[in-house]
């Protein structure tokens, strides 16, 4: 017997917390006043905030502002990882700051390239079939 694991939806609790990581470190980002120059000249949005469960980790969704180099800034964010955490701490009341760490969001690239995928002319052509025959009064199961 082969069990499926199902992730649990994020409580109300995680999402709270995730959005309160997520508001402070966007303001911490738009102040930028970071020792690393690295960090300073980083233009980011902060897509999303993962907490998890235990609220001892959380995961941080980024996506560079204009197309910049997220490798470079993911790096980046990854090395100062302790002292953003320490921001975080001083924010946020909670018994432990989440342990912090940086992924590239890459769901815009993916909602792109379905877009792209979506917009092809076969594509378009086999997703408009089936409401043509609607339109026509015929019934796509029907076999004749």
């Amino acid at each position: 017997m082969t069990h499926k694991h199902s992730a649990r939806p994020a409580s109300q609790r995680q999402l709270r917390v995730g959005e309160e990581v997520r508001h402070v470190l966007s303001a911490l980002f738009q102040r930028g006043d970071f020792r690393d120059p690295t960090l300073q000249s980083l233009n980011l949005t902060i897509t999303e905030v993962r907490v998890s469960p235990d609220l001892r980790n959380a995961t941080v969704f980024v996506t560079p502002l204009g197309g910049g180099d997220i490798a470079t800034a993911v790096k980046a964010l990854r090395h100062a990882a302790g002292f953003l955490r320490g921001q975080v701490a001083h924010e946020i009341n909670l018994r432990f700051a989440p342990n912090l760490s940086f992924e590239a969001d890459t769901s815009f690239e993916h909602a792109a390239r379905i877009e792209t995928i979506l917009h092809q002319p076969e594509v378009a052509r086999d997703l408009a079939a089936p409401q043509e025959q609607d339109d026509l009064g015929e019934d796509p199961d029907d076999g004749a």
